[in-house]
């Protein structure tokens, strides 16, 4: 299974960005899917989270700027992000609950993507 996430940039405060995150592979099913971001010397924070049925959860840095929203018949979640901030500035990580298969096995997986950058510019 692997995560490919996509469209971080460069962006002016008060811009806009999409974040998009495909898993492929041999899924039979996902569970949770999320955005994580992390910051030069920092670790790596919950940004928001979606379940399968659509429930959200937000940090409170972002509510309200922030929508996650994921499409099941693509294995995709993105991540709409606007009013941007300097302090969003970070590596934005995708992450899911996959419960796959390998070699006739079921296996539950945490995964993560490659990380894409945002950059927000005062």
């Amino acid at each position: 299974v692997q995560l490919q996430a996509s469209g971080g940039g460069l962006v002016q405060a008060g811009g806009s960005l999409r974040l998009s995150c495909a898993a492929s592979g041999s899924i039979l099913r996902i569970d949770d899917m999320g955005w994580y971001r992390q910051a030069p010397g920092k670790g790596r924070d919950l940004v928001a989270i979606i379940t399968s049925s659509g429930s959200t959860n937000y940090a409170d840095s972002v509510k309200g700027r922030f929508t996650i929203s994921r499409d099941n018949t693509k294995n995709t979640v993105y991540l709409q992000m606007n009013s941007l901030k300097p302090e969003d500035t970070a590596e934005y990580y995708c992450n899911a609950k996959v419960l796959g298969s390998e070699y006739g096995s079921l296996i539950a997986l945490n995964a993560w993507g490659q990380g894409t950058q945002v950059t927000v510019s005062s």
